[in-house]
This record gives C-alpha cells, structure tokens and sequence, in this order.
C-alpha cells in the first residue's frame, strides 16, 4: 500500500507543479502585470493550438522527418566513430580533442553556413541535427565501453576470444546503458536543432511557422508552436525510453530482485 501510495505522489508531483505554473500565468495575464501582446494567457495559446491544429501538424510532420533523419544518421556516425576511438588509442587522442572543440562552435553560427551550402530544402536541416546529436552520443558510447570489467576481458582472451567476439559479447552490452543515456539526449535536441535551422530559411517545418508569426506579431501561436515542440521532445524521449526497455529486458528483472 505504502509502495503504491509513493508511485501515485510521483506521478502527480510533476502534473501539480505544472497546474500551479499555468495557474500562475493564467494570474499574470489576468491581472495585466504583462501585457498580452507580449505574454498571451494560456487560454489564448490553448485556442491558437486548437484552431491551429491542422497547420501546425503538417509543419510537425517536416521537422519530425528532418529530427528524425538527423538523429539516425548521427547515431550511425557515432558509433562508428566511438567504436573506432575506442579499439585505436592513436584514433581517439586525435579525434576527441576536435570533438570537443566542436561542441564550442554555437549552433546558430553553423546554420546559416549549412543553409548558404545546401539550400533552403531538408540537407542544411538534417545536417545540423546530425551535428548536434552526434557528440553526447559519441561520449556515452565511449564512456560505456571503458567501462567493462577488466577481468571480464582477460577470462574471453584466455579462451581465445579476438577484439571482435570481446566487443560483441561485453563492451557492447556494457555500453547500452550509456548508450541511451546519450539517445535520449540527443532526442530532445533533436527537435530543436531542426526548429533552429529552419528559423533560417525553408518552406516547411515548426521553425518557419515560428518565423511567420514572429513576423506577424501573434504570440499566442509562438507559444502554441513551443508547446508542440515540448510534447514532441517528450514523446522522442518516451520512445527512448520504451526501446531501451525493449533491447535492456534484464534492467527490470535486476530492479525486481533489488525490491
């Protein structure tokens, strides 16, 4: 009962504390602390969503495909390169440096290069979401194969076992758990690494219906595109969650045991 009773008060912590938000804005925005061209109420927002809708889910659509493309090619890339820097230690004292260097450039002064050599179509934007979620995922896949069991690895040596059965058989599900630490990460910047490249320039996706009502001067719809963005950020990142579980069925049988 006791065990219960903790799960529900989890679960509604975080739906009271978001209630006690909105109650606070709808409160600003009632009694005129702010204006309302400048902060919509959250009834105003809730209605450009709704009348909205249609057009915004096809805006959605775009920056999903293009969130999406990015993200699995930079899982792809790294990968590659984690599992390289990881078996040539020559490889990794040259590349991780720059890897880290990279992460100092701001995002935003990459996009108008990307845009300036690809085009206003889908590449600039596919681009920069590889870009962005490249690096968290390239570090956690690294962390999770330094990670393994010395010991571990010198009992499959001396029956034998090459780089390639010990990389199958322990640094690859030692990393797993680094792995989606780093996945759901990258999910959520995913979304928003899209929406940035598409603030300069496109013909479709959330960050250009963003630009448009900038333009126009209708905050209630930027705001209604901001609450779009976080409830697809949270439904990547769900989806994380739900795959790790697929692909990491022991985790819930070691927390059964721990209970």
């Amino acid at each position: 009962m006791t065990k219960r009773f903790q799960n529900i008060t989890n679960k509604l912590s975080p739906v009271l504390a978001l209630a006690v938000l909105i109650g606070i804005w709808a409160a600003v925005c009632g009694f005129g602390t702010i204006p309302a061209s400048m902060l919509p109420s959250p009834f105003a927002v809730g209605k450009a969503l709704v009348s909205e809708f249609p057009i915004l889910l096809r805006h959605a659509g775009a920056t999903v495909i293009e969130a999406l493309a990015g993200l699995g090619i930079g899982v792809a890339l790294a990968f590659i390169s984690a599992s390289l820097m990881d078996r040539f230690q020559s490889l990794y004292k040259a590349m991780y440096p720059l890897l880290v260097i990279s992460q100092t450039i701001p995002t935003i002064a990459i996009a108008p290069l990307l845009v300036l050599w690809m085009g206003y179509e889908m590449q600039p934007k596919i681009a920069l979401v590889v870009l962005t979620t490249f690096f968290p995922i390239t570090v956690a896949l690294l962390d999770g194969y330094k990670s393994v069991d010395p010991d571990a690895v010198s009992l499959l040596r001396s029956m034998g076992a090459g780089n390639l059965k010990i990389f199958r058989y322990i640094k690859l599900p030692a990393s797993l758990n680094h792995f989606f630490s780093g996945l759901k990460i990258s999910a959520s910047y995913a979304i928003v690494g899209a929406v940035i490249a598409e603030w300069l320039g496109g013909f479709e996706g959330l960050g250009v219906y963003m630009t448009k009502a900038k333009k126009a001067y209708t905050f209630d719809k930027m705001f209604a595109v901001i609450i779009l963005i976080i409830i697809i950020s949270l439904l990547l990142m769900l989806a994380v969650t739900m795959l790790r579980k697929l692909l990491m069925p022991w985790e819930k049988q070691t927390l059964r045991d721990k209970q």
